[in-house]
């Protein structure tokens, strides 16, 4: 009746009443604000019914059986969509696992989140023995970019905005998110829970170079008379496709692709120096570096690899200040994110580029084509066993058949012969071992990248590097991804001849177990195993596989003499210089 007097309810009924969330649903919510819909990592305590509810809301959830292979998939994931990976793992062991690929992340700037599970802080300070107590937060901050952690569920929100912002801004990194158990089974009000969450606004903001910076730059480059451009996997990340490739056709000058970076412009542009490498290091009097850093890949940038000292001029294109003079001096430093600062020297210059001398342009492709021409008949070698050059030679054709597959490469000589072999054609496609050249990487990338790219997969494994993730052809199997995993079998690390110096029954240190079958792993699990022992089964092998999008395993019979120390980084192993007598 119009006008009645309601009666009021208790103010117990109004609290039972409200709806309600928990820290669970906070973090799933919070990601999902933020775009990020799929989590990688192994489940257990205190995180296994976070994995449960995440799927629940509609995430994908990629389960591993090892932490540090997820956490490798969360942070290609990150390398190749410019969002955070995100890797999830459980406490104390199950962090520390997951810690090796979050320091990789970091020293190869891929923007990842690893979130962990973790003790109560009130029994952790007090060291009183809780189930897989560890100081986590402390162990983590050194080796990644920054490390946060959430003690209550209200604070979740900006927690998750934090560490996304965090790896992203500036050179994208790692980020540790610590969450205590009692964290997830806070409740509030779910009103209130919604109102805390975060979306986090321009993560990755431009930031522009100096003109007075550009200014330079160009002078610079305008005085080179052997001017070389070197492309980092930071101008791969960066997805200035477009820039970068107009900057390199208009001036005119050879380019060098790091591994990582291949594809940017197909390495068999005309303008490509990556069959001219040592001419072209040696030679050039200007080095423009845009997203490549002057480490051990590039010899510091000094050194016989370099030639005369003081012979050539640095212009270095980074978005981190202190990377400059790193090694040696950068006398045209433009600091800012790639795509503006490639797009301010395209607008500075005003389509007036100086032409590079016909003699060092000649030069190059003179140096590139005998290069080649050496090479061809080592690809051509249809050798049983196989060596190296040969099984490799099947696979350039391969990629070149099908230039939108991505290769994930790892090894010994199996990744240093590939890099220079296997031509990529786009970009983003060549997936390899980075700035540490850890080994390790090979299933955590291929998964991911199957996942975030829905494109086929082409894995190429030394059998040593295979051995430290193939366990992870489970997960291949059980996700029924398209990815073929080649492993290069010699039967050993280098090589499969070493003997045991001392005698007795002990194998050599690098030596593996005589003709083992890896193709049989991947049958264990449903997957397809085949076993070549040419090129041309190789060829036919993974062709099929590419075609089908069947998880298959091809174990290519290598001579076990075939490898060389180390590929061709063997001096970084120190030589002793006592001999017994």
């Amino acid at each position: 009746m119009a006008g009645a007097a309601v009666k009021a309810k208790p103010a117990s009924t109004i609290a039972e009443e409200r709806e309600l969330t928990d820290g669970f649903h906070l973090v799933i919510d919070a990601l999902k604000l933020n775009g990020i819909n799929t989590i990688y990592g192994v489940p257990g305590i205190p995180i296994t019914d976070l994995g449960r509810m995440a799927q629940a809301a509609g995430m994908r959830v990629i389960s591993f059986r090892h932490e540090q292979h997820a956490g490798n998939a969360a942070a290609i994931a990150g390398f190749l969509t410019k969002k955070p990976g995100i890797c999830l793992t459980v406490s104390a062991p199950g962090f520390l696992n997951g810690l090796t690929a979050l320091a990789n992340a970091t020293t190869n700037c891929f923007p990842m989140i690893l979130i962990s599970g973790s003790s109560e802080r009130e029994i952790v300070d007090l060291q009183q023995g809780d189930y897989e107590e560890l100081d986590q937060l402390a162990i983590a901050k050194p080796l990644c970019k920054a490390a946060f952690r959430v003690l209550h569920a209200a604070d979740i929100g900006i927690g998750v905005a934090r560490a996304i912002r965090a790896a992203v801004s500036g050179r994208p990194g790692g980020v540790y998110l610590d969450l205590p158990a009692k964290l997830f089974s806070q409740v509030m009000d779910a009103e209130a829970g919604a109102k805390s969450l975060v979306k986090v606004i321009d993560p990755a903001p431009a930031q522009l170079p100096a003109p007075s910076a550009v200014k330079r730059a160009l002078d610079v480059l305008k005085g080179a008379k052997r001017p070389l451009i070197i492309l980092g996997k930071g101008a791969a990340y960066a997805q200035a496709d477009d820039q970068i490739r107009t900057l390199v056709e208009k001036s005119g000058v050879p380019f060098l692709p790091m591994s990582m970076a291949k594809g940017l412009l197909p390495d068999t542009h005309p303008q490509c120096a990556g069959a001219a490498r040592s001419t072209v290091l040696k030679e050039a009097d200007v080095v423009m570096l845009i997203g490549a850093r002057l480490n051990w890949l590039l010899s510091h940038g000094k050194g016989k690899t370099w030639g005369e000292p003081g012979s050539k001029k640095f212009i270095q294109i980074d978005i981190e200040p202190k990377e400059m003079d790193s090694n040696v001096e950068v006398v045209a430093p433009l600091v800012g994110d790639i795509g503006s600062c490639v797009s301010a020297l395209l607008d500075g210059i005003d389509g007036k580029w100086p032409t590079p001398a016909a003699d060092w342009v000649g030069a190059v492709k003179a140096r590139k084509e005998e290069n080649i021409a050496k090479m061809a008949p080592r690809l051509m070698k249809n050798s049983v066993p196989m060596d190296f050059h040969g099984a490799l030679g099947a696979l350039r054709t391969v990629i070149k058949e099908r230039p939108d597959a991505i290769l994930v490469n790892e090894g010994a000589n199996t990744l240093d012969l590939a890099r220079g072999v296997i031509d990529m054609y786009q970009p983003r496609k060549r997936l390899d071992v980075g700035t540490w050249g850890v080994m390790g990487i090979g299933m955590g990338f291929a998964v991911a990248a199957a996942i975030e790219t829905g494109k086929p997969v082409l894995a190429v494994e030394g059998d040593s590097a295979f051995g430290f993730s193939g366990m992870e052809v489970e997960t291949i199997c059980r996700y029924n991804l398209p990815v073929c995993v080649v492993v290069f079998n010699n039967d050993g690390i280098y090589r499969g001849t070493d003997v045991n110096s001392a005698g007795g029954s002990d194998p050599a240190t690098t030596v593996f177990v005589k003709d083992a079958r890896y193709d049989m792993m991947m049958e264990a699990f449903g997957g397809v195993g085949v076993h070549v022992t040419t090129p041309e089964e190789l060829s036919r092998a993974v062709n099929k596989a590419m075609d089908s999008g069947k998880p298959t395993l091809i174990n290519a019979v290598i001579d076990p003499a075939a490898g060389t120390e180390s590929g061709r980084i063997g001096n970084l192993n120190p030589q002793s210089v006592v001999r017994k007598k």
